[in-house]
């Protein structure tokens, strides 16, 4: 099983027990804000249960792995990659953090392990994100980690019933990433 550990988190693959986390990420407005619009219960399950399952590199689904604060066990988010393995070797990363844990460096502390891994243990060579035009605490958090800003993907994703730019951040391999 995987599980990847920093000095304050641990991160471990989604389980059912964690479908409460789930739903209340995915209903939570200011965690939605820039990613997409708020879905019903059963839509939400569904994608929930599309993440839950043994995962590998090759997988057609999210690595979703839950952050949990070491010294109490509280869960405060979830981190992880979409895999497109073959044959290109790169992978769409993506975070989301409880309101109350955001501005306490969990996303940059979960997100650094989680390139570790999928660059050192599962051997991708690219990673990127896309980030709704206007998250500017996202796009930080990106650069942050060493990603660059490769462009602006013009009305790409829809939002609340209108078009938005989506920034989009790559990582390769062997850029330099902080430390």
């Amino acid at each position: 099983m995987i599980l990847l550990t920093t000095p304050r988190l641990t991160m471990r693959p989604i389980a059912f027990e964690d479908w409460s986390l789930f739903l209340k990420l995915n209903q939570s407005p200011g965690v939605m804000k820039y990613i997409g619009d708020i879905e019903t219960t059963a839509q939400i399950r569904h994608r929930f249960e599309q993440r839950v399952g043994k995962w590998d590199k090759y997988s057609d689904f999210w690595l979703c792995l839950v952050i949990r604060e070491r010294e109490t066990g509280r869960a405060v988010g979830l981190t992880g990659f979409f895999p497109d393995w073959r044959p290109y070797q790169q992978a769409e990363v993506g975070f989301m953090l409880l309101p109350d844990a955001q501005g306490k460096g969990y996303g940059k502390e979960s997100l650094r392990e989680v390139l570790n891994y999928a660059f050192d243990e599962c051997g991708f060579h690219r990673l990127q994100a896309n980030v709704l035009e206007g998250n500017i605490a996202s796009r930080r958090l990106l650069e942050s980690c060493g990603f660059a800003l490769e462009g602006t993907l013009r009305e790409s994703y829809r939002l609340h019933g209108e078009w938005h730019n989506d920034w989009l951040l790559g990582l390769l391999k062997n850029d330099r990433r902080p430390q």
